[in-house]
């Protein structure tokens, strides 16, 4: 079975921060292994008095999962009223399933995308925002790439190594814990349904508050879990060491964390934070892994002054 931090993603909740939205577009990337699939809001260029927005490339958690559940409320709709936004599917999920035979599905192969989605846009210097496991993966891409990173904001994001993630799932929640293997013996270990199974287990043991976890339950319907692309993503990403990357790191870098996480606890986010130069630390105190859900006002607040501070 997938490890819980690798089926484990930011939603953004159904509240509305009424706004009006940026514009709107959707499209695709061709490459030579797979057509990824994105949206935008905003557009290239807006911003205020000061000059032009720095841009932003949301990359979601998972993996396995496509970038739809971010799309449960506004909160990137209305991010996009000052700046470009943009929101892709990684390969083999949502809009990028197009995948060629025998294409690879390596954190290097994720990397490769998320340049191909800078590229396309034409965007020198762009903010990266990395949920869960999206931290892992543009932590990645800033080690390669480097030069095309303005800022970095990781967001409940595991650790640059992830054999040292503080954890906390089964500690805190024995009792879902036992629920889900018994559903999965059931179900059959390591079947799809299984595992599609684990994922609804898995995000109930995600929030800070009962009520926002049931209101979210209720609305999450189907994520579109791909089975084979976590497995063979997590097994990329567990053999990579990013430690010695991040200490390398001259951009800016927020480091975000629900007080209350317990799938990839504070002590991760606190020990990142010290560990890249210069980085900022941000605490949600009413959120677990989900500040962008639980706390959506106060997320974009700390993330928009982030990208619009030096």
């Amino acid at each position: 079975m997938v490890p819980r931090l690798m089926v484990a993603a930011l939603l953004v909740g159904p509240l509305s921060l009424c706004a009006q939205a940026g514009a709107h577009a959707t499209g695709v990337i061709h490459t030579a292994q797979v057509e990824i699939g994105y949206e935008t809001f905003g557009a290239s260029g807006a911003g205020g008095a000061s000059g032009p927005a720095l841009p932003v490339i949301a990359v979601n958690g998972g993996p396995g999962l496509s970038h739809a559940y971010m799309m449960v409320n506004d909160l990137w709709e209305q991010v996009g009223r000052d700046r470009l936004v943009i929101l892709y599917d990684q390969r083999g999920t949502g809009a990028s399933r197009k995948v060629a035979a025998g294409a690879p599905q390596t954190m290097d192969a994720q990397v490769a995308d998320l340049e191909a989605v800078r590229a396309h846009f034409g965007i020198e210097k762009v903010a990266l925002v990395g949920d869960s496991y999206g931290g892992f993966l543009v932590m990645a891409y800033g080690a390669q790439h480097p030069e095309h990173v303005a800022k970095m904001v990781l967001s409940d994001s595991p650790p640059p190594s992830l054999k040292t993630m503080v954890h906390l799932l089964p500690q805190v929640f024995p009792d879902i814990e036992e629920e889900d293997a018994v559903a999965a013996k059931k179900l059959g270990d390591g079947s799809d349904a299984a595992a599609q199974q684990s994922l609804i287990d898995h995000f109930r043991m995600l929030f800070y508050s009962p009520e926002k976890r049931d209101a979210y339950m209720a609305k999450m319907g189907n994520l579109g879990y791909e089975l084979a692309v976590a497995r063979a993503v997590s097994q990329s990403a567990a053999a990579l060491d990013l430690t010695p990357a991040v200490e390398g790191f001259r951009f800016p870098v927020l480091v975000i964390t629900g007080r209350y996480d317990m799938n990839v606890a504070p002590a991760n986010a606190w020990k990142m934070a010290h560990a890249i130069p210069g980085a900022k630390l941000f605490f949600f105190e009413e959120s677990g892994h989900l500040p962008a859900y639980e706390e959506p006002e106060k997320y974009r607040k700390v993330v928009e002054e982030f990208l619009d501070g030096p």
